[in-house]
């Protein structure tokens, strides 16, 4: 079953072959990253004074992200809301968790949220937040525009595809005109040898027995706008 449709985007690319966004509807390209270097990026920023200008969130491996795109097990949902829905879910990938929060400005995301019986395999396109607890720590989380049931063969075609997303990213860390490196390095300090090895782990934990089919990974990644090459 594909994860496409529920509010993703035409085309692909990266942001720094399209500006950022995609062509068709100028929605920012929903990165892949894991779930370990997703909740080490609290810093968000914006790159204009404009009221409307998007925001970023800045990844610990020198890139920005306006918009992601995973895919790992619902494992829990829970309606948290008081005076009316607001769902919850908790997605695991093999570095960590991602927490998705859908209300009713979010309806298809909430219904999913509401209908998938877990645990299931699920493709998210959706937006990074941040809020600040009452302990004065940053936390995130994701605002999501669409979660999708897929099958496993599509969740290791998507570890495998964002292992080298990070790698990609890692290997242009250094480069001086990586001005995101630059930030990443005086935001989180530098150190990024961590998300290298937590790709060789997410590698390393798939079935190798198991040649993973890339339709429904290829498929939702090109309808939500994720970064390929």
């Amino acid at each position: 079953m594909s994860a496409n449709g529920n509010g993703a985007d035409d085309g692909d690319g990266d942001a720094s072959s399209s500006g950022g966004s995609t062509a068709s509807t100028g929605r920012e390209v929903a990165r892949r990253l894991f779930a370990r270097e997703f909740n080490d990026a609290t810093y968000m920023f914006k790159e204009s004074d404009d009221e409307l200008a998007p925001n970023y969130t800045l990844l610990p491996t020198g890139e920005r992200a306006n918009r992601l795109f995973f895919v790992g097990t619902l494992t829990e949902t829970e309606d948290v809301g008081s005076d009316s829905e607001y769902w919850k879910g908790r997605v695991v990938d093999p570095t960590g968790t991602f927490y998705a929060y859908a209300g009713q400005y979010q309806p298809e995301a909430a219904n999913s949220l509401r209908e998938i019986e877990t645990p299931a395999y699920v493709a998210v396109v959706g937006k990074p937040r941040s809020y600040e607890t009452d302990e004065g720590d940053t936390n995130v989380a994701v605002r999501p525009e669409s979660i999708n049931r897929v099958e496993e063969t599509a969740r290791d075609r998507w570890v495998v595809e964002t292992a080298e997303k990070t790698i990609e990213r890692l290997q242009g860390f250094d480069a001086e005109t990586n001005e995101y490196a630059q930030m990443a390095r005086e935001e989180y300090g530098g150190s990024i040898s961590v998300y290298r090895e937590s790709a060789i782990a997410a590698l390393e934990s798939l079935d190798t027995t198991d040649e993973p089919a890339d339709e429904d990974v290829t498929e939702a990644s090109s309808e939500s706008g994720a970064d390929r090459t």
